[in-house]
């Protein structure tokens, strides 16, 4: 039986305001088992947020010991101790931690593993040092639970049970339970700031308060554990549904003996690399970031929701963070699930991404569409629209297609909905890929035209050659705008440069007569400090998203304007690192760590992201330059422990800050894309090829363009007001109709039935004389209400 104990209830509720903890990873750990529906994570030498049930839900905020010798001080380990955090196996996620002593007297010396069948992390430790003064230590287990991804509201309760004593926590039905090998021999349940175990040793080096319970509030757990027999023990940390799960997996999982779960561990690590491509020989590193990058990928995944990878295992600058804000990293978005899976292909696993696909076929939503980011269950966090994520999937579909992976399962109906929503809802995004402006974005349009150039080929083999050309016809006007839309010709951030790439040509979504000028307009950028300018001139704003147009075969990477635009990133982006370049979002990012170098909150400076040096990397390939210096400077970006980070630090260093060129700030480590982007980089440089190449969309634009038609689209979300001479102007609506219409002033009136299609659109097309002067008029008689328009549309001739 468990009986939980109420001798006394802890005081100060309900404690200080809850945080999360640092995002730049030493390490990130699961179970290679899809049984084991735990993850954890190191960062300074303790375990930081554990996820339970799954890889979205942060449990806890962290577990450390505090060490005593009860009169002259009080060590914590994240604190006060040297660390030292190394990989155990080079194709598993197990870390022996090292956290020593300043004065040299002690060590802790940890091995962090989950059971590899059940939902609990396991911790084995040893107290090392001179026997005489270690035996006069008192070591302490504290864990902070944020159950159900929150600080606020945890209930706590020192627990008895078969004569074991353990400390658990509860809230709205999720349990955990802590113990270890050796007793407990006193416990506490406190509120953080207040009553807990830190704030009670801190006084006097002495645990002087035991309370059993602590309910409703921040809370923080205390056990002392017995060290009379053995300086060796195991902690585990177990989660269930109810109190009885809970501990009854502790204690199984800790009924067998560590070496024996360590081994099991490392065995099914192993066997995740069967199949996998040596792509070592691309590496200077012997390939450790490699294979570590394929067991994070693979450690992404979630098990309840087979399929779904989250963008990374961390809550940027945590430690600023409450529990408003729930998302952290720990969501899927599209573009960085299937960049994560599609790495796992270049290094020739192929199972995940059938998965995710078969998961992102049934999260789609039903007029096509995806969600900016969801959780793992498919319920959006944030609703942003984003064309690139409605593509990725499609690009997917086409990368294990061409891989000829066997798939049973119909994704034909996925594809027809995404490529559907693409042409209704482009070629303006209300987002790009950088979350946070809406307009023409030359890297939307370039995964948008890679991805209807997919979905026609699909279409096709399916033996629809009607809708397969509308999808293609419409992926060729996107293309034959991409200059006009997003080239700047008034350049000034380079002297001699004026025609480049913009960020992106800022528009409204929602107005029907958008700004397609990218020498106009003014581009808001959020997160600049306080009295800092926030509008600047679009023109003047760049970032490597171009790049994308020759990474899929649109542009040739010799093409004039692409080279002038790397010119002009390198110029105004680049950073040089001690591991090698690195390269800015775009100028004037506010997305990064404040000038000071504290954490962002709402406001800092975009810092240099690692992934970009892969991007670089990748154009570099098509360029026919030496690829060697973007892998090596990836590799150089990477802990020691072969995490990559979202942002590295850009400026000298601050070392008050921990914070030194070139190496992680507080945003997040890892981040799956970018290592991702690195076994591509590795897969290309072995191929000689972009890996992201594809063939059928390169043949098309790069070749002698045969099959391009030139096409002006009219529509009601982009009401045009002219269209060139010898062009075919096509005007689509999205209900049945009969455009009544003419080219000569309305003198003579043509009635042309729409053409219907299976993505949503109905269109009519008319053909542009080269002699044609007067404008076009024209306007609707709706087939199913038996309605007209009640407003005449024109179209000049330029």
């Amino acid at each position: 039986m468990v009986k939980i104990l109420s001798q006394g209830q802890a005081f100060g509720s309900p404690g200080i305001e809850p945080r999360w903890t640092h995002a730049n990873k030493d390490g990130v750990g699961t179970a290679y088992s899809t049984s084991s529906n735990i993850w954890f994570t190191i960062w300074n030498g303790i375990i930081t947020e554990v996820y339970h049930p799954t890889v979205d839900k942060p449990q806890v905020r962290d577990l450390q010991y505090l060490i005593s010798d009860g009169k002259s001080f009080f060590h914590e380990e994240k604190r006060h101790l040297e660390l030292k955090v190394e990989p155990m196996w080079t194709h598993g996620l197990g870390y022996r931690i090292t956290n020593s002593d300043p004065q040299g007297r002690y060590a802790v010396i940890k091995e962090v593993i989950a059971d590899p069948h059940l939902s609990c992390i396991l911790q084995h430790t040893k107290l090392t040092g001179d026997s005489d003064f270690i035996s006069q230590l008192q070591l302490y287990v504290l864990c902070a639970p944020h159950l159900e991804v929150g600080g606020i509201g945890n209930n706590g309760y020192a627990v008895q049970v078969a004569g074991h004593r353990i400390i658990t926590a509860e809230k709205q039905g999720t349990w955990l339970a802590l113990g270890a090998t050796i007793p407990l021999t006193r416990l506490s349940c406190g509120y953080v700031g207040e009553s807990d175990g830190w704030t009670d040793l801190a006084d006097n080096f002495q645990m002087d308060w035991e309370f059993d319970s602590a309910v409703d509030g921040n809370l923080a757990l205390t056990g002392e554990l017995n060290l009379d027999s053995t300086k060796e023990f195991t902690l585990g940390l177990a989660f269930g549904t109810n109190l009885h799960n809970a501990i009854s997996t502790l204690f199984q999982s800790l009924n067998i003996p560590f070496e024996k779960q360590k081994q099991q561990y490392d065995e099914q690590w192993k066997r995740s690399r069967n199949g996998i491509h040596s792509l070592e020989n691309s590496s200077y590193d012997q390939g450790k970031l490699y294979h570590n990058s394929i067991s994070l990928l693979l450690a992404h995944e979630d098990k309840t929701y087979p399929g779904a990878l989250i963008a990374s295992l961390a809550i940027p600058w945590g430690e600023a963070k409450d529990d408003q804000d729930q998302g952290g990293y720990h969501l899927v978005w599209t573009r960085d699930m299937v960049s994560s899976v599609s790495g796992l292909v270049a290094a020739g696993e192929t199972d995940t991404a059938v998965r995710s696909l078969i998961y992102l076929v049934t999260s789609q939503q039903e007029d096509g569409g995806f969600p900016q980011n969801f959780w793992v269950d498919g319920k959006p966090y944030w609703t942003g629209i984003q064309l690139d994520e409605v593509a990725f999937p499609i690009l997917l579909a086409w990368l294990l297609h061409q891989q000829k992976t066997c798939l049973n399962f119909d994704i034909y109906p996925m594809i027809l909905r995404a490529a559907g929503y693409l042409i209704r809802h482009g070629p303006a995004t209300q987002q790009e890929r950088w979350e946070e402006n809406s307009g023409y974005s030359p890297s939307t349009l370039a995964s948008n035209i890679a991805a209807l150039i997919c979905a026609a080929q699909f279409v096709r083999e399916r033996g629809d050659e009607a809708t397969a050309e509308f999808i293609e016809e419409y992926a060729d006007f996107l293309e034959s705008h991409i200059e006009a839309w997003t080239v700047t010709t008034e350049g000034t951030l380079v002297p001699g440069i004026k025609r480049h790439y913009i960020r992106i040509t800022p528009t409204d979504i929602n107005n029907p007569q958008p700004n397609e000028n990218p020498n106009q307009g003014t581009l808001f950028i959020s997160s600049q400090p306080l009295g800092e300018p926030s509008e600047f001139p679009a023109k003047e704003i760049v970032d490597a998203g171009f790049l994308q147009l020759v990474r899929y075969g649109i542009r040739k990477p010799d093409d004039p304007i692409i080279v002038d635009s790397v010119k002009v990133i390198d110029a105004v982006l680049k950073v040089d690192t001690p591991a090698g370049p690195c390269w800015h979002r775009y100028n004037h990012d506010g997305y990064g760590q404040q000038e000071d170098g504290s954490p962002y909150t709402s406001y800092g400076k975009g810092r240099a992201w690692p992934l970009l040096t892969g991007e670089r990397g990748h154009y570099e390939l098509a360029v026919g330059g030496d690829v060697k210096t973007y892998i090596k400077a990836m590799e150089g970006f990477a802990s020691d422990t072969c995490l990559l980070p979202e942002q590295v630090w850009d400026e000298t260093d601050k070392p008050e800050n921990h914070l030194y060129l070139g190496k992680p700030t507080g945003s997040a480590m890892p981040l799956m894309w970018a290592h991702a982007e690195y076994i591509k980089l590795l897969r290309s440089n072995n191929d000689g090829q972009v890996f992201d190449l594809i063939p059928e969309v390169a043949n098309r634009y790069l070749g002698e363009r045969r099959k391009c038609k030139s096409f002006e689209i009219w529509k009601f979300n982009r009401q045009i007001d002219k269209v060139k001479k010898g062009y075919t102007l096509r005007i689509h609506a999205l209900a049945s109709f009969q455009l009544y219409w003419s080219d000569d002033n309305w003198q003579t009136v043509k009635n042309t039935p729409a053409t219907s299609t299976k993505l949503g659109v109905n269109f009519v097309d008319i053909s542009i004389s080269d002699n044609q002067q007067q404008p076009i008029n024209f306007t609707f008689f709706w087939i199913e209400s038996s309605k007209w328009e009640g407003h005449n549309y024109i179209v000049r001739i330029s």
